[in-house]
């Protein structure tokens, strides 16, 4: 059967009332900033206006609070961390400290350039923190999430742990990009083929010891599902701790659960964070 894979990543097309939950997720950004005062806003990880994170401290937590980094999506070509300031509200309410980060877009630089932006935002709280990351992060950054979950940091700074990154929650991310090379988005993309296989994290071998969970939309394309179900059972073969799951939703209102302190969503991602700090104590 012949995929129409234009119209199964054409999330927007999909999702008519997006533009509303934007300008939406824009609004609560800025009352979560304005919420938190000691939010450390704008910090520089790399040279350009786009390398920031955003801090927020847990409540109430002290200097062992768990850390997290939460990575936003648009298809690595657009959106800002600031839309996203949110994605803390749920995890900071039970002691875990976020960082949301922002990255370059494309076609200004290429997927691999944002994948080394994000493996040097996660070296910069290593630095500034002492802590490993649990990641957690929305379709590109879901995609980005796995990257730095199957990373190996000692070959990149000899004074990170080879386990960095043990743990993410990737939601509604791309893991096999073969299929993006195909489409419009490419344009701005600018995969080829080996590319797209180089940097998709579904074929990189997974050190031993990492925990992904991969979760969709229940209402999202076959494609998505396929994604998510795809790399839950091929990592789950190899070194990794996997789980998928496909909670109600659509590609953009999925991520609504972790601005609740009580959601499931929050719990999850509270959960692997927390597992993250206790494995480095």
């Amino acid at each position: 059967m012949t995929v129409d894979y234009e119209t199964e990543y054409n999330n927007r097309a999909r999702v008519p009332e997006h533009a509303e939950i934007f300008v939406r997720w824009e609004r609560e950004g800025e009352a979560y900033r304005k919420a938190s005062p000691k939010a450390e806003l704008g910090l520089k990880y790399g040279p350009s206006p786009r390398q920031t994170l955003d801090i927020f401290p847990a409540a109430n937590a002290g200097a062992n609070a768990p850390l997290a980094l939460f990575i936003h999506g648009g298809w690595w070509r657009s959106l800002s961390p600031s839309s996203f300031s949110q994605m803390a509200k749920g995890p900071n309410a039970h002691g875990v400290t976020v960082a949301v980060a922002g990255y370059d877009l494309c076609p200004q630089v290429s997927i691999a350039t944002i994948v080394e932006e994000m493996r040097a935002a996660c070296l910069f709280l290593w630095r500034k923190y002492k802590k490993r990351i649990m990641v957690y992060g929305h379709s590109a950054g879901g995609h980005l999430t796995a990257c730095l979950v199957a990373t190996d940091w000692k070959t990149l700074a000899p004074d990170a742990p080879h386990d960095l990154v043990p743990a993410g929650y990737a939601i509604s991310g791309v893991f096999d990009l073969a299929p993006l090379a195909k489409i419009s988005v490419n344009a701005d993309l600018k995969l080829t083929d080996k590319t797209a296989h180089d940097l998709s994290p579904l074929y990189w071998q997974v050190p031993a010891g990492r925990i992904l969970d991969a979760v969709v939309g229940a209402q999202e394309s076959n494609e998505f599902l396929r994604q998510s179900k795809t790399i839950a059972e091929a990592w789950r073969q190899g070194m990794a701790t996997t789980r998928y799951d496909a909670p109600p939703g659509n590609h953009f209102n999925v991520l609504d659960p972790l601005t609740d302190a009580g959601s499931a969503m929050t719990a999850r991602v509270v959960e692997l964070a927390r597992k993250v700090q206790a494995q480095a104590l």
